[in-house]
């Protein structure tokens, strides 16, 4: 099996027979919204599956990061074959809040939304690298990286823009290595956080501007994410895909 593939064949560790096949998946921010829902996508295909959450390693500390990774690598048997960098967060940094405020919240999004996915995807490339095996990345980025966001989320804009454009230079620096990059750009998701912001922005006149007529729902999200880690083509790697409802094509 081609290393592009994201999985293993080894030995079963009884018999020494038939070979089991599985793809050891790391996936963050599992907890609730997208990130469960592409757990429950992952569970139901032949996968080893981390879903990890805050409650494994706070993604906003200096050494969340490697904390996470070890402890990825306890729960899958010392491997990851895919990596999927879904945790982010998605907080108000309104433009006349005070000076040291609207820092801090830049800070606290780009170390979680890009920073934390920047060192995951590091040591998975390094581990990958070493190992020769190849390996797969998934980002969860946001139509906000295209379209930008409201004036409060400038930060939130820019950290998902800086993941599209980390997506796209993994793939190109890499793809020889068997090493595959894709990135997923959401609009506005049926999770809680969504619902309470489209209610809190007048839900009726911001679903107008999405010709589907609806937002999308998070197993949509799911399907596309576990396509990209498991069964899309290397040929694909770099690939940006949106799910929006045509509220912005490019």
């Amino acid at each position: 099996m081609p290393a592009t593939s994201a999985a293993r064949v080894t030995s079963d560790p009884v018999s020494g027979e038939r070979p089991v096949l599985s793809t050891h998946v790391l996936l963050t921010g599992a907890s609730r919204g997208i990130g469960a829902a592409i757990a429950d996508a992952l569970r139901a295909r032949d996968v080893l599956l981390f879903a990890a959450s805050s409650a494994d390693a706070d993604l906003s500390a200096e050494d969340g990061p490697d904390r996470l990774w070890q402890v990825a690598l306890d729960r899958l048997d010392g491997r990851v074959d895919v990596l999927i960098n879904n945790a982010g967060v998605f907080e108000a940094s309104p433009l006349d809040a005070e000076e040291e405020a609207w820092i801090a919240q830049w800070r606290r999004t780009m170390t979680i939304n890009l920073e934390a996915s920047a060192r995951l995807s590091r040591a998975a490339i390094l581990a990958w690298q070493a190992s020769g095996t190849g390996g797969r990345i998934v980002n969860v980025a946001s139509r906000a990286a295209y379209r930008g966001d409201s004036p409060a989320h400038w930060h939130y804009a820019a950290s998902k823009a800086g993941m599209v454009g980390m997506t796209k230079t993994i793939a190109r620096g890499y793809a020889a290595q068997g090493i595959l990059a894709f990135a997923i750009c959401p609009g506005f998701t049926m999770t809680g956080m969504a619902d309470d912001y489209l209610a809190s922005r007048g839900g009726d006149k911001l679903l107008a501007d999405i010709p589907l007529g609806r937002v999308a729902q998070p197993e949509e999200i799911g399907l596309i994410a576990t396509f990209l880690a498991l069964d899309a083509p290397a040929s694909m790697t770099g690939a940006v895909l949106d799910a929006n409802g045509a509220s912005y094509v490019r």
